[in-house]
């Protein structure tokens, strides 16, 4: 009986083993090593109304079509970006970033102003 046991739980650590590759070879296909660089979504920065206690998504890759905020394109392109929460401390008009450059993330900072963000193309890495 002990040994039938013993087969039976050998058997049931391979099938594990097994599923856990299976998963991590999705995984793999799904999420690349490393990072993609984040893309000029726009030259100019978005004026959005912020309200107090309001989490927030702000789309870090730039691939977002709802600028300056996250719809999920980061995943579904296989960036291994995610997007940045912040919660509104106040309610009040922000300026967020949509070049994607910004030292101060969400905020824009005026990065877009500067030659290398000017001279690269919508939709390309800095």
């Amino acid at each position: 009986m002990s040994s039938m046991w013993a087969t039976l739980q050998r058997a049931a650590c391979g099938a594990g083993l097994n599923q856990r590759r299976d998963f991590f070879s999705w995984l793999t296909q799904w999420f690349s090593k490393a990072p993609a660089k984040a893309v000029v979504a726009q030259k100019t920065p978005i004026k959005v109304e912020l309200v107090a206690g309001t989490m927030y998504r702000w789309c870090v890759c730039g691939r977002s079509k709802k600028q300056p905020f996250c719809d999920g394109s980061h995943f579904f392109q296989r960036t291994g970006l995610v997007p940045l929460k912040f919660k509104a401390q106040e309610t009040r008009t922000a300026v967020l970033c949509t070049c994607k450059a910004t030292q101060r993330p969400p905020y824009c900072d005026g990065t877009h102003k500067s030659e290398r963000v000017q001279k690269a193309e919508v939709g390309s890495p800095l």
